[in-house]
């Protein structure tokens, strides 16, 4: 999913990320140091991104506690720098209300390599596209630094989403463009 790292993950991090995150990931990315996923399929929500389930709790000590699942996630299987569509929730519940459809949505910026409680389910079978991985991906108890948060504040994910998805699908849709010519 070359593509998707370079074109799809690679502008969440210029347009949203802070000048220490565009600092530290983008020029690995470059260099192929770490590959970019983007997980927002979740099983049984699909893509509504709307009803996304998987959370994010941020505690006293700067980091948020990231449970759920996703699915459907190109490059899970080699991915090490994912970022998470998820709802962020305070510790004693206090915006509970807040995180409802559009609202609450956040993107985080998970290192995979020594994540506790991160792990990969299957990767998945496809009809097409075999040499690019699919998977499963879940979050138990994943601790996230606060830090690691696009856009510099919460709730802002559904915004940056929206902002980013019809590019993603202008992308697929020519590349489909091209394969019928050159199959034609």
């Amino acid at each position: 999913g070359f593509s998707l790292h370079s074109e799809i993950v690679a502008p969440y991090l210029l347009k949203y990320g802070t000048d220490e995150q565009k600092a530290n990931y983008l020029p690995r990315m470059a260099r192929g140091e770490i590959i970019g996923a983007i997980a927002m399929s979740e099983p049984g929500v699909g893509s509504d991104l709307q009803s996304v389930k998987t959370n994010a709790v941020k505690d006293g000590e700067g980091c948020y506690t990231v449970n759920g699942a996703k699915t459907f996630i190109t490059n899970g299987q080699n991915a090490n720098l994912i970022i998470v569509a998820c709802r962020t929730v305070a510790a004693d519940g206090a915006n509970a209300a807040e995180t409802k459809g559009a609202k609450g949505m956040s993107l985080l910026a998970l290192e995979t390599e020594g994540a506790q409680g991160f792990r990969r389910g299957r990767m998945l079978d496809k009809i097409g596209l075999k040499s690019q991985d699919t998977s499963e991906l879940f979050f138990d108890d994943v601790r996230v630094p606060a830090a690691n948060l696009l856009g510099g504040g919460e709730g802002q994910g559904f915004f940056q989403l929206m902002q980013e998805l019809p590019q993603e699908r202008l992308m697929v849709a020519l590349g489909g463009i091209g394969a019928m010519e050159r199959a034609l």
